[in-house]
């Protein structure tokens, strides 16, 4: 059982800049809703000064937050809405929301972590009902275990921050935190907030010039005219565990047939590849059935100049791999990692700038804007069966938030939001192991299938 001890609204601990922050095109595109994560951490040390008791673990995370949300400023705002189906960001410095809880259950009841729906109990709850501009664009939940151990669910407003970002401040935050709330402004570069450096062209084009497949509608089954009867269908959530040995098995076999000359495929290229073959080989697809792969690429090193390491916001724009059932299936794995590696080169500076350009000469945005990430839901474009859409997190330092209580044995999504959601992660223990997590949601009827060929094939 699940009890709720307290709630607190926690703002800057100084005056931090007022007013409207501008959101880019990039921003615009994310969904609404909050990217949930949750960490687990075993019971802490007796003898830390910081944590000898609940209360005083809450009292320093609020202390802590403070103080870095001087710094992260635009997280204690709120979105409102503008014209032609846009947002734009008001410092107002409403604060951010905290909760402590406490739960009868153990880690150990967690099993593999899954992101099963009792894992949804550790993230507070946001409803979407209520107007925009009353949503905090951050909110956490402490939660004790009755095994001594706890976890913090975290929620981030997507409209204001990617991946890379969120881990910026959460890390920073857990820095604070596990020292007492020491300023760490000289050690710890300073959030990049201008995001004026991703406006569009003061001249744009009259057309785009690329096209952007990215924006349109994604296959649907042959003989089917929409996704709808896709959508109703049962899915369930599997953990995947690749070690060392295996990874390295797939890259062997993406390379066995390169080109003298091509690069090798890396370790992403192979298990996305190889993820994408399974899915359709699962799904039992017609050899002429389309499907696609949807690739989250991250812009602050493909844009000239580049962005700022410390940047605030989003960067990432989604890229399609596109391939027959029966080319996927019927060729090496190689096909399909070379038909990736394709897709993501498109990511140059000049096609994430006529992506920009694009998006800002809409004059809606919302039928843009990205589905939100909710099972069952039925906005936004769909990518379940026959698509999958795979997020890496490869290189992310998602187990670098101690808050004085350790590292955290694991860290990973709440929940998939919809059919041929996939999340590649490094392992708790990949820097000693080499091993990776693999997530995944995918219609129940051919999750066994999935299984047998993901482990058989490799």
């Amino acid at each position: 059982m699940m009890k709720v001890k307290g709630s607190y609204t926690v703002t800057p601990a100084e005056s931090t800049p007022a007013g409207k922050l501008w959101l880019s095109e990039i921003d615009q595109y994310m969904p609404l809703t909050h990217t949930q994560t949750v960490y687990f951490y075993r019971a802490p040390l007796i003898d830390n000064p910081i944590i000898t008791t609940t209360s005083a673990m809450m009292d320093t995370m609020r202390d802590s937050l403070s103080k870095v949300l001087v710094q992260f400023y635009p997280l204690a705002g709120r979105l409102q809405w503008i014209e032609g189906g846009r947002l734009e960001l008001d410092c107002n410095s409403m604060g951010a929301q905290v909760f402590e809880a406490e739960s009868d259950m153990e880690i150990s009841d967690f099993g593999d972590f899954s992101p099963t729906p009792k894992m949804r109990e550790l993230v507070p709850h946001i409803d979407y009902s209520q107007p925009i501009n009353e949503l905090p664009l951050f909110l956490v939940q402490l939660t004790q275990f009755s095994c001594g151990g706890s976890s913090v669910g975290v929620a981030i407003s997507h409209a204001v921050a990617d991946g890379q970002s969120a881990l910026q401040f959460i890390n920073t935050w857990a820095k604070v935190a596990a020292r007492g709330g020491e300023n760490l402004v000289e050690e710890t570069p300073l959030p990049f907030i201008d995001r004026t450096v991703l406006r569009r062209s003061e001249h744009p084009p009259p057309t785009p010039r690329f096209n952007h497949p990215e924006f349109g509608p994604p296959p649907v089954l042959i003989g089917q005219t929409d996704e709808k009867e896709e959508r109703k269908k049962e899915t369930t959530v599997v953990m995947l565990k690749l070690t060392r040995d295996q990874v390295e098995k797939l890259k062997k076999k993406a390379n066995a047939e390169t080109m003298p000359g091509c690069r090798p495929y890396t370790r992403y290229e192979s298990m996305a590849a190889h993820i994408w073959r399974c899915a359709s080989k699962a799904h039992r697809h017609e050899c002429q059935q389309l499907t696609l792969l949807r690739i989250a690429v991250d812009s602050r090193n493909r844009l000239r100049p580049v962005l700022p390491n410390n940047f605030f916001g989003n960067t990432i724009f989604v890229t399609n791999a596109t391939s027959r059932a029966g080319e996927l299936m019927g060729n090496p794995l190689g096909f399909a990692a070379s038909r990736i590696r394709e897709a993501v080169d498109t990511m140059t500076d000049e096609y994430f700038k006529s992506a920009i350009d694009f998006l800002g000469g809409q004059e809606d945005m919302r039928p843009f804007r990205t589905a939100f990430h909710t099972v069952g839901c039925t906005q936004g474009a769909f990518l379940g069966n026959p698509n999958v859409a795979i997020a890496s997190w490869l290189g992310l330092p998602i187990y670098g938030a101690d808050f004085g209580w350790g590292k955290p044995i694991y860290m990973g999504p709440v929940s998939l939001g919809f059919d041929g959601r996939c999340f590649i992660v490094p392992g708790p223990d990949h820097d000693e192991d080499g091993s990776f997590t693999i997530l995944l949601r995918l219609i129940a009827a051919h999750m066994e299938d999935f299984k047998k060929f993901f482990y058989g094939d490799i």
